[in-house]
């Protein structure tokens, strides 16, 4: 049996550079390369025309650059947009552009689902079916780019959020060489600060990421103690709050002006009363951040509901009179599904975690 060809979005500029010097080339062919894929959108090998014919076609034969098929283009009322792509037979997943004045900010997936079942997530309520390829999650940029138009003087896109589908850290080892290729000169050249990272708290990947990346952290908290945020993350039974605030001090730690962005989905009669306001503010007081408020987005089959606005300015005044940067997300997509917490995609899932939506109990209102 014949191996797969090897798909050249697979790799990061060191990993190709040794994939070309292994296959008996110049390292510098792999410049060549990444400028043909990531800045001209190039996928055709014979179209590399500094690649003598030979190359051109020996790279055919053994390399591929395949993405993924784009199946659906929605765009919001808003200007949000969201491409659905085809990764296989069975599964599809959701990449979101959201358009504002002065940025421009992709949301991107890294899996197929997710397998963490945060009980108020419309992705972890549809269960889970395998980890995003390095090519998969950094074709996602490269569909929409070209989507829009964008280049290194048209920049549409500012800023890359890995917060789509998904729990990146838990992919630790493909999502790596696909934040290199975002940050990468001759990739899509974006600021280390540009391009953040969002996990649910798996703490010891954050601390690689911290020695492997220099990019921006967000972490999904949610509760301000380990009771809540056990019924509404369940990794904090793994992680608890204390070793999640731990490693997030580490990181920003030696890094001047390096502020945490701590996302706070603001859940009605939950975790949006004004005493776990206060206990939030308690809680980080030593830690450079900035506190996110995103009101609940509803979805088929929750059973929680979205605060009130009185609720979410109480909660964000609380924040701010503790000296915080805190600010609410303005929803964004929610008539194409496109919002915070609605990423859901198509796919099989193989823990049948969708199966069970409706039979889970209430989380105690508190």
């Amino acid at each position: 049996m014949t191996n797969p060809k090897k798909n050249l979005l697979d790799y990061d500029r060191l990993q190709l550079e040794k994939l070309f010097t292994d296959f008996g080339e110049q390292r510098f062919r792999a410049t060549q390369a990444m400028k043909w894929i990531y800045g001209d959108y190039q996928l055709d090998f014979q179209q590399f025309t500094n690649f003598s014919k030979t190359l051109r076609d020996k790279m055919a034969a053994h390399f591929n650059t395949a993405v993924p098929e784009l199946v659906s283009e929605h765009q919001s009322t808003d200007g949000t947009i969201k491409w659905l792509l085809k990764m296989d037979s069975d599964n599809a997943i959701e990449t979101v552009y959201i358009p504002e004045k002065n940025r421009g900010t992709l949301c991107v997936s890294s899996q197929v689902g997710c397998s963490l079942n945060c009980t108020f997530c419309a992705t972890g309520a549809q269960g889970f079916n395998r980890h995003l390829t390095t090519a998969e999650i950094i074709a996602q940029v490269w569909v929409a780019a070209k989507q829009l138009n964008h280049s290194h003087k048209n920049r549409r896109i500012t800023n890359v959020v890995m917060m789509g589908m998904g729990e990146p850290l838990a992919n630790y080892e493909r999502v790596l060489p696909a934040l290199n290729i975002m940050r990468d000169d001759f990739g899509f050249g974006f600021a280390n600060k540009r391009v953040t990272v969002s996990t649910s708290g798996l703490v010891p990947q954050i601390r690689q990421l911290n020695a492997d990346a220099d990019v921006s952290l967000a972490v999904s908290l949610h509760a301000p103690t380990d009771e809540l945020r056990e019924q509404l993350v369940p990794l904090n039974k793994k992680y608890n709050i204390a070793s999640l605030l731990a490693a997030c001090r580490e990181f920003v730690a030696d890094k001047k002006k390096a502020r945490i962005t701590f996302e706070y989905t603001v859940i009605g009669d939950v975790n949006d009363g004004a005493e776990q306001a206060r206990a939030l503010t308690r809680l980080l007081r030593d830690i450079p951040c900035k506190i996110n408020l995103i009101p609940f987005n509803p979805f088929p089959g929750t059973r929680y509901k979205s605060p009130s606005a009185k609720k979410v300015d109480q909660f964000k005044e609380i924040c701010m009179a503790a000296g915080y940067i805190c600010t609410v997300r303005k929803t964004r997509g929610d008539d194409i599904a496109a919002a915070c917490g609605q990423l859901a995609g198509e796919f099989m899932d193989r823990t049948r975690r969708s199966a069970n939506i409706t039979k889970k109990i209430p989380l105690e209102v508190r």
